[in-house]
């Protein structure tokens, strides 16, 4: 088979890879639009009730009223208290998951807690928590951080202890020191491991400050969540959900925009 035509072939490969994307990214906006549809027509009709399920048109309307009270803010204090809560998180997680790994005796001690902790309702320190750093920021972004450290280092750990034992004791031959193997073997060959901590981090991570700002906060999306249901407007509610849906993509998308830099940055070394 000659150059010209596997190059033929690699073509019409990519054109049918970038037909199958834009059909499935068309398939996933008609079951957005129908549903939405179905949404409105129903509450029109009557058969749910607009005041309890809400509706797209009211959603729209209560969108744009926000728009002008100061909605930017509040999606900036849940997106700021979010993205520290994230690089601490996994900042701690990860320099905690590189210190069990180093020491077995340190790893075995904290097993039973880290299984304890991680299965512990972490809301449930809310208060806890409010008493220990006090209200506001600084207790949303430490439940931010309660929730996603135990889970952050587990998953490095985890990583870090099933790396390929042949090639450790390839290096160890060589009198590699553990420095030099940690720094050499175990976090390059965990760096997909490492990506897919950031990945679940940042949505527990979001998940923290939102149950954080539902139990002390004077702004976010948690806060406007709270508060339209204490006053009962649902239509505030569902539409605080829905852009803290938008915000979550948001924040998934630009991890993955790191992990392709990251990717394309140790391919060309």
């Amino acid at each position: 088979m000659n150059e010209n035509s596997i190059s033929a072939e690699r073509k019409q490969y990519l054109k049918k890879q970038k037909h199958k994307k834009y059909l499935i990214l068309f398939t996933q906006i008609a079951i957005l639009i129908c549903f939405l549809a179905i949404w409105e027509i129903l509450a029109n009709c009557g058969i749910i009730d607009s005041f309890i399920m809400s509706q797209p048109s009211r959603i729209l309307n209560t969108f744009f009223n926000l728009t002008s009270n100061d909605l930017l803010m509040h999606i900036w204090v849940t997106t700021y208290e979010t993205i520290i809560g994230f690089l601490i998180g996994t900042f701690l997680g990860t320099l905690i998951g590189i210190i069990l790994w180093w020491s077995d005796f340190i790893a075995k001690v904290s097993e039973p807690f880290l299984v304890v902790l991680n299965s512990l309702p972490k809301v449930a320190l809310g208060p806890v928590i409010i008493i220990w750093v006090g209200a506001g920021t600084p207790a949303i972004i430490v439940m931010a951080i309660a929730i996603s450290l135990v889970v952050t280092i587990l998953e490095n750990l985890n990583g870090f202890m099933k790396t390929d034992t042949e090639i450790i004791k390839m290096a160890r031959t060589f009198k590699a020191t553990k420095f030099q193997i940690l720094t050499k073997v175990i976090i390059p060959a965990n760096l997909s491991t490492f990506i897919n901590s950031l990945k679940v981090n940042i949505g527990l991570s979001l998940v923290g400050v939102i149950s954080g700002e539902f139990l002390v906060s004077k702004a976010g999306l948690g806060y406007l969540i709270v508060y339209g249901g204490q006053v009962f407007k649902l239509d505030l509610v569902m539409t605080s959900v829905l852009i803290l849906g938008i915000v979550a993509g948001l924040m998934y998308a630009s991890v993955l925009l790191l992990e392709k830099i990251i990717l394309r940055t140790k391919k060309f070394r």
